[in-house]
């Protein structure tokens, strides 16, 4: 069964910066997109970036630019989010997902209901 790892989360002081890594495994088909999704206690599941295999094409939502910044190195299969200034609101757990066989990315990368291989989380906590 096909799953992502990610690692990387932990307790943090506002303002400082946290790299969250997630291994992919060797998928069948040439193109995927790696999202990244994040949930806060009692709120619904939040696609905050993504990147695609074809290209390195990158969404990022709006709450997040300037302050997020998905990467991938296809040599490690690992693709990392690069979170700056942390606040508390970046508390929560941190999923990436992929999406298999897609290729274009769009903010419609965003949207969790298209993806069917997840990781089990890592949890990011922001506080003084």
């Amino acid at each position: 069964q096909l799953q992502l790892v990610e690692s990387g989360g932990v307790l943090v002081q506002p303002g400082v910066s946290l790299r969250l890594s997630c291994t992919v495994p060797e998928f069948s088909m040439p193109y995927y997109i790696i999202a990244w999704f994040r949930q806060a206690p009692v709120k619904e599941r939040q696609g905050v970036s993504c990147i695609g295999s074809r290209d390195d094409s990158t969404y990022y939502t709006d709450s997040v630019k300037g302050r997020f910044a998905i990467s991938r190195d296809s040599a490690k299969n690992t693709v990392y989010l690069q979170i700056s200034r942390l606040k508390a609101e970046d508390t929560g757990v941190y999923y990436c997902a992929a999406q298999l066989g897609a290729k274009l990315v769009t903010r419609q990368c965003a949207d969790w209901r298209l993806y069917r291989v997840w990781g089990q989380g890592t949890q990011v906590t922001v506080s003084s």
